[in-house]
């Protein structure tokens, strides 16, 4: 009963700490609506144009600010008031979540509508992603033990929400329509914006210079770029989210053309993929510890290459929704990893920004990988675009597997020097014996 009892801390250490506690809870509310919202808006562009191709252009117009604003995002994260920021990017996504219903409701939405939307929050997200990850070590109280598990466990709900949403968006769509998801989306938002409002938040402060944004962001490419572990996640990270697109982008056509079904087949697809990143989630929950990453990212880049691969050649359903679920096991094992990493390794004042390109890379990569999906899609076919982006993922994995030895020889002194071992001993030991008072 006791082991049970300190298993049962240690997988759930980081809800300790009241403020990430409520944004678990307001969170886990706002993205299941998050969800619905991605699986609508890519079944009513299909249904719309019929076209590869048109869910490429939305995808890329969704995706693009990301990689074009984010470090610009990361600089201001690292100079602002981290809390404040996420109150006004949620609050814009509202808004964005509620015109996108009205202009369904009304039966007036058009293409053109959906690109400009997609445009605005793309935008938001841009400033939302590094700003709420590098926000995560603040609502820990900068415990750098339970960093870890606080990621993983944002990962969780994350996943939870994508085994969730889909599902509900694939019986919404086809008993209500499109415009209800829309709207329970923006009705959603208001449970991520009142846990903000409840947090304690200690007053802030910033350490930093007055110096131009662009100096700053120039500072972050350099410490960024500069150490090759760091360089190396982030390359890794770029390839996979820039070929990751196709398995999502082109899952509609692939229900619908080859397994025979609709939204309901579609949905079912999206959920399998977030069941298996739940899984890999609760994986990580309990890991221990930062080491083993490294190995671990290897592997799991290798398993979502040779789902890809499979799940292009299945014509059977079965067979179709185990790839999805296998895929979304190694790219949450993958991307929960990396972020683990780069906090862990990343200064304090360099945590905004390092998370600035850590979102180029998983997120900024995929409007090109929409375009470059979309195109193949329609230009050869749904499966072969896959099964290229499966190959291109397995072939990076072989390469970083073997330049692995090279990353652990860097990471052990910087582990040393940073104290991580013996802070992850005591951490260990705090989940019997907690210095962080439960709230």
């Amino acid at each position: 009963m006791n082991s049970v009892k300190s298993q049962f801390k240690l997988t759930f250490r980081a809800l300790r700490h009241r403020n990430f506690k409520l944004f678990v809870s307001g969170q886990g509310l706002s993205l299941i609506g998050t969800w619905i919202q991605q699986v609508a808006v890519v079944w009513l562009v299909y249904r719309m144009t019929n076209s590869a191709f048109w869910l490429g252009i939305v995808g890329f117009t969704g995706q693009l600010p990301l990689f074009l604003f984010a470090p610009f995002a990361g600089a201001y994260a690292d100079r602002a008031n981290r809390h404040k920021l996420l109150l006004y990017t949620q609050s814009l996504a509202l808004v964005q979540a509620l015109v996108l219903s009205v202009l369904v409701f009304t039966n007036v939405i058009e293409i053109w509508h959906l690109i400009i939307l997609s445009l605005m929050l793309g935008v938001i997200n841009a400033f939302d992603m590094p700003v709420r990850q590098s926000f995560v070590v603040e609502m820990i109280d900068n415990h750098i033990v339970y960093l870890g598990n606080a990621i993983a466990f944002n990962s969780s709900i994350g996943n939870g929400a994508r085994l969730i949403g889909p599902s509900i968006a694939g019986i919404l769509i086809a008993t209500a329509g499109e415009g209800w998801c829309f709207l329970i989306n923006a009705v959603s938002f208001l449970g991520v914006l009142v846990s903000l409002l409840r947090m304690k938040i200690e007053p802030f402060t910033s350490d930093y210079k007055k110096t131009s944004i662009l100096a700053e962001i120039s500072e972050g490419i350099k410490y960024t770029f500069g150490f090759k572990p760091i360089r190396y996640l982030i390359l890794l990270l770029s390839i996979v989210g820039l070929m990751s697109t196709s398995i999502t982008l082109l899952s509609p056509v692939i229900a619908k053309e080859y397994l025979g079904g609709g939204a309901d087949i579609f949905g079912f697809l999206m959920s399998a993929y977030g069941t298996g990143a739940l899984i890999g989630a609760f994986y990580l929950l309990n890991k221990k510890s930062v080491l083993g990453l490294g190995t671990l990212i290897g592997t799991a880049v290798s398993v979502f290459g040779i789902s890809l691969i499979t799940f292009s050649f299945s014509r059977v359903f079965i067979v179709s929704i185990t790839m999805m679920a296998l895929a979304g096991l190694g790219m949450m094992l993958h991307v929960a990893s990396t972020n683990t990493l780069l906090q862990t390794l990343s200064d304090r004042n360099m945590r905004g920004r390092v998370l600035s390109f850590y979102a180029m890379a998983f997120m900024g990569m995929s409007p090109f990988g929409s375009l470059l999906a979309g195109a193949l899609g329609s230009s050869i076919s749904a499966p072969a675009a896959i099964l290229i982006s499966g190959s291109i993922c397995f072939i990076s994995a072989v390469v970083y597997i073997i330049k692995l030895p090279l990353l652990r020889k860097l990471l052990r002194p910087i582990y040393r020097n940073m104290g991580i071992l013996p802070q992850i001993a005591e951490g260990i030991q705090q989940t019997t014996n907690p210095t962080v008072k439960p709230e």
